[in-house]
């Protein structure tokens, strides 16, 4: 389980109790079965990162929502819902060269606005393949993007490098010649689930 899920999972067990104490066995029953959401929600399972050379895996759970290519290039972007783990993992390997965090509005995530509008936060990875730069979105929901990420860091392919909390979405903009092999409605799988494949070299 995710680090940033403890303190929901023990906020609401201390709930519980103070209902507990007093009798309050409804109460009780609530805040357990909240904390046993959080555990859910803050799921952090193993998965299985394909090889090979100039691939491109999804950086999330969900369901592609868009993809649309433009003069900056190809994006695919994927919705999480709560029932999605919202662990972020690495589309490459590459170098971490830039992040650029925008405090931004707080529309609903499964608006394509929230890619232009919402807070979000950018990485650019540079591969030896291309560069890709990936944006954690946040919803309509309080600010909650985690980056464990730092400039400088070398990332693997499918490596944790942060997570949203709560319903969210994560683009990826991919060189315009990339082939994308998903379409709107795929589901995906955040380090295992092939998006894309980098151009291949003269």
């Amino acid at each position: 389980m995710a680090r940033e899920g403890f303190p929901f999972i023990l906020v609401s067990l201390f709930i519980a109790v103070g209902f507990g104490i007093f009798g309050i066995w409804i109460g009780v029953a609530l805040f357990v079965a909240v904390a046993a959401f959080m555990a859910y929600f803050f799921r952090d399972p193993e998965r299985t990162v394909p090889t090979g050379e100039g691939i491109v895996v999804s950086s999330a759970d969900g369901r592609v929502t868009r993809v649309e290519t433009t003069d900056a290039g190809t994006t695919v972007s994927v919705f999480l819902s709560p029932l999605d783990v919202h662990i972020n993992r690495s589309p490459i390997a590459g170098n971490v060269t830039n992040i650029n965090y925008i405090k931004g509005k707080k529309m609903p995530a499964t608006s394509d606005a929230a890619s232009f509008e919402n807070e979000r936060n950018t990485l650019t990875i540079e591969g030896s393949d291309g560069t890709i730069q990936c944006t954690q979105i946040a919803g309509i929901l309080a600010r909650r993007i985690v980056c464990r990420a730092k400039v400088g860091d070398n990332l693997a392919r499918g490596e944790r490098f942060g997570l949203i909390k709560f319903s969210s979405r994560t683009d990826l903009l991919l060189p315009a010649d990339a082939e994308v092999l998903v379409k709107v409605g795929d589901r995906v799988r955040g380090g295992e689930t092939i998006i894309a494949k980098f151009a291949a070299r003269a």
